[in-house]
């Protein structure tokens, strides 16, 4: 193997975005990750990292040729040698949108085979960016003290300036002593009402590697959060939301969506491009607590069903008490691949929202075989988003339409929404 790069200072012209949140450089025949760069900019690097072949990751630490998209970085924490939580704060919110939309667009040529201009559309109340988490998850270091992980590390960064949160939802924490290792769940909903909970500390791999992710690790989360001592701090630990007009008391440390917009404009998408006929067979898989499951009731009404797949025992039971008025509604507390089988009935359409890793090839044949006239796919991971597109057109199916979403504003991060029709 050859000699490693880390510590090596190169200079570098960076090149288009990368999945992940980094800009991709070249360098003696080595391609180099680079963060907290644009584009187009001529800038000293750090690598940081170095396991030998082909790539190797780098921080930017100075520009020597800026961006006209480059702006003064709104979150203090993320920099170089910093947390992972914004990626994008260096950029103007047109260059991050301009960004996901070409990551997008670039995942679904180069693994769905389609080509296709993409548009990340805006959801509401983000203003410069911030002030749009509801859901923060944060570490407690050896002290006691509050903080964030660093970017690809298991170490704590006492430090919560990160402006992603709300208004006041970490008001006050960083003055508290909390369990040393422990893990504080924080939700503000949609009565305003905030929510600290405390965690027993994880058990944790050998490698002392936390999985990342948005819903697949929020999903784990909330399976082992039940066997996983818990205080509440602030609030009652019980959440409400609220979408379409319908409100749901959900556990603060179970799945919701994080943009306080999020939900609200998912639902609307999915009644949009679902369209059930009245006494229709609907599936939600990975249905969390329902809200997908509300709006398909409404269009099947009285006389239609619709069957709720979710493996989160807890968020079946306040999908239930939710939607207590809807008899069409038929929730099923297990893992989506275990149960297809056992449904009875073709359904006239499938949403699907699941982990961050894609539904995958099973699930996928499982819901063609059934050959529903349209399916609503969701993806937080564009790659794993396209891959689950390419295998509905193996299926025979096509994507009709698609809107991505800045739902992580000063992150890499996007979700995708995709109609797939015969």
């Amino acid at each position: 193997m050859s000699e490693s790069w880390r510590g090596r200072r190169l200079e570098l012209r960076l090149g288009n975005p990368g999945h992940g949140g980094f800009c991709v450089a070249r360098h003696d025949g080595r391609v180099v990750f680079v963060r907290h760069g644009l584009p187009g900019e001529l800038v000293l690097a750090e690598v940081n990292e170095d396991r030998g072949g082909s790539f190797c990751r780098a921080d930017v630490i100075e520009v020597v040729e800026a961006s006209a998209d480059r702006v003064p970085a709104l979150c203090p924490v993320s920099g170089p040698g910093g947390a992972g939580c914004c990626d994008y704060s260096h950029a103007t919110l047109a260059a991050q949108r301009g960004m996901k939309a070409s990551i997008v667009a670039e995942q679904l040529r180069r693994i769905a085979g389609i080509e296709r201009d993409v548009e990340v559309g805006v959801l509401g109340g983000t203003g410069d960016g911030g002030g749009w988490r509801t859901r923060v998850r944060l570490a407690v270091d050896e002290h006691g003290r509050a903080g964030v992980h660093g970017y690809r590390s298991g170490s704590v960064l006492a430090d919560l300036r990160c402006p992603q949160p709300v208004s006041g939802a970490l008001d006050g924490v960083s003055e508290r002593s909390w369990r040393p290792g422990a893990e504080l769940a924080v939700a503000v909903d949609s009565d305003g009402v905030r929510h600290v909970v405390e965690l027993s500390p994880a058990r944790v791999s050998g490698t002392g590697r936390r999985s990342p992710g948005r819903r697949g690790a929020m999903a784990r989360r909330a399976a082992t959060n039940t066997q996983r001592a818990q205080r509440v701090a602030m609030g009652t630990g019980r959440v409400v939301e609220r979408v379409g007009g319908r409100a749901w008391e959900l556990d603060a440390v179970g799945f919701w969506q994080a943009h306080r917009g999020a939900a609200e404009a998912y639902s609307s998408v999915v009644a949009e491009w679902s369209d059930a006929s009245a006494g229709a067979l609907a599936w939600d898989l990975y249905s969390g607590a329902g809200v997908f499951a509300a709006r398909l009731a409404d269009q099947v009404g009285e006389s239609g069903t619709v069957v709720a797949v979710e493996s989160s025992r807890e968020a079946v039971r306040d999908g239930k008490a939710a939607l207590a008025d809807l008899a069409v509604v038929q929730f099923h507390a297990a893992r989506v691949e275990n149960v297809l089988a056992d449904v009875a009935g073709a359904p006239e359409v499938v949403v699907l929202d699941p982990p961050r890793s894609g539904a995958g090839r099973e699930i996928v044949t499982a819901v063609a075989q059934q050959n529903p006239q349209r399916v609503v796919h969701i993806g937080c991971d564009p790659a794993a988003f396209a891959r689950d597109v390419s295998l509905y057109r193996e299926q025979g199916y096509r994507l009709t339409d698609l809107r991505a979403y800045d739902a992580f504003p000063l992150t890499h991060h996007v979700e995708v929404v995709g109609l797939l029709t015969r």
